[in-house]
């Protein structure tokens, strides 16, 4: 099976596609009419599928092109924070990944800190970390790849697109550091505790 959502290319948002191998066992979650062969309920959203299909369309013959620009735009981006904020690394494989993708982990600074701060300035990223009876845990896919607790509790996903411009690269890079000291000297990790969880 494989399943798109429009809007990671360029599409509406509201809609996807889900592709169904035939012989693959399928269980709906919401069972539905027969226009949609039981798998789902509701009537299509039609204009929204056709938008998907518009902007399926234009990513794969932007493809290359798209590829390769948002790859160095997203390089550049981690040379320059790995070279202005210590005691951070890129999370992942640095090779064998989405050109758009960035995640770093900012160690002793709190994600949910650095995401406050970094859309009061305008900016928008997303965490690594999950809250989960009112407290932030890391996520434990981070844990599982042996990434250090408050490491892990630092964890910023940065998405970047063909719309993305140097310009804002170096806004991010020029404003990430002051975020990231902030959130480091509010926080109680230090490097020395950085692999240990905190107790109740």
């Amino acid at each position: 099976m494989l399943s798109l959502s429009a809007h990671k290319f360029h599409g509406p948002k509201g809609v996807g596609a889900l592709y169904v191998r035939k012989g693959t066992k399928f269980q709906p979650l919401a069972r539905g009419g027969r226009q949609e062969r039981g798998r789902r309920a509701g009537t299509e959203n039609v204009p929204g599928i056709v938008g998907l299909g518009a902007a399926a369309e234009m990513a794969r013959a932007r493809l290359a092109e798209d590829s390769t620009t948002i790859a160095r735009l997203r390089d550049g981006l981690e040379r320059a924070l790995l070279a202005t904020i210590s005691d951070c690394f890129v999370l992942g494989d640095v090779e064998k990944r989405l050109p758009g993708t960035c995640a770093i982990a900012f160690d002793g600074a709190e994600s949910e800190e650095v995401l406050l701060n970094l859309n009061r300035a305008g900016i928008a990223a997303s965490a690594g970390s999950a809250c989960a009876s009112g407290a932030i845990e890391p996520s434990h896919v981070l844990r599982a790849m042996r990434v250090p607790y408050a490491a892990a509790l630092g964890a910023v996903r940065f998405s970047l697109s063909r719309d993305n411009t140097q310009g804002e690269i170096d806004r991010l890079v020029e404003t990430l550091p002051q975020i990231v000291a902030a959130a480091r000297r509010g926080s109680p990790f230090t490097m020395r505790q950085r692999d240990v969880a905190p107790t109740a």
